[in-house]
């Protein structure tokens, strides 16, 4: 177990208060990809971020950004490293984050997953398997709040969205995709 010391503390809260460069309505704290601030010397701070996927493009971004907030502080030497161990899933994204995207028009993520072992279901197309989980568990309109929706594209303006209609309102939105 490690301890965190309030200038960690408050390191994390700034370099947590950075926006996401492809969702700016969410922090990195929100997106719930940064994983530690760590104090290494008098004016140098290690930080821990996970990216979303391996090879996410937007991680060079938060990089810099995180690297200009904590100089702009008083930060003199910042180093960014990328941990891959635990992966991040959508789990990670915080209940702030969720209203966020919702009320920005982008469904959240469905709910959580349990631990342990995960089912993997091999069928012709992965549309079958979330067909089979909107049964189970419907991705909600962000904008009027119903259940009736569709799948349009499996992705959108990311790779981590998907492209939905609402049947009732007929408006379309992007849903996180669950990860």
């Amino acid at each position: 177990m490690t301890t965190t010391t309030a200038l960690e503390e408050e390191l994390r809260r700034l370099a947590g208060s950075v926006p996401d460069p492809e969702l700016p309505v969410l922090t990195l704290e929100d997106l719930g990809v940064l994983r530690a601030v760590h104090v290494r010397g008098e004016g140098a701070v290690d930080v821990e971020l996970t990216p979303t996927y391996t090879g996410c493009p937007a991680v060079e971004a938060m990089t810099m950004d995180i690297e200009r907030v904590l100089h702009e502080h008083g930060v003199r030497e910042v180093s960014v490293r990328t941990v891959l161990s635990p992966a991040w899933s959508t789990d990670d994204i915080s209940d702030e984050g969720r209203r966020k995207l919702r009320e920005f028009g982008i469904a959240p993520p469905r709910g959580g997953r349990g631990t342990g072992p995960v089912a993997v279901g091999l069928g012709p197309t992965r549309t079958i398997t979330t067909a089979a989980q909107d049964a189970h568990e419907p991705v909600c309109c962000p904008h009027c709040g119903s259940s009736d929706t569709e799948l349009l594209s499996r992705f959108s303006s990311t790779a981590c969205k998907a492209l939905r209609r609402c049947l009732s309102c007929r408006e379309p939105f992007d849903h996180f995709k669950e990860l």
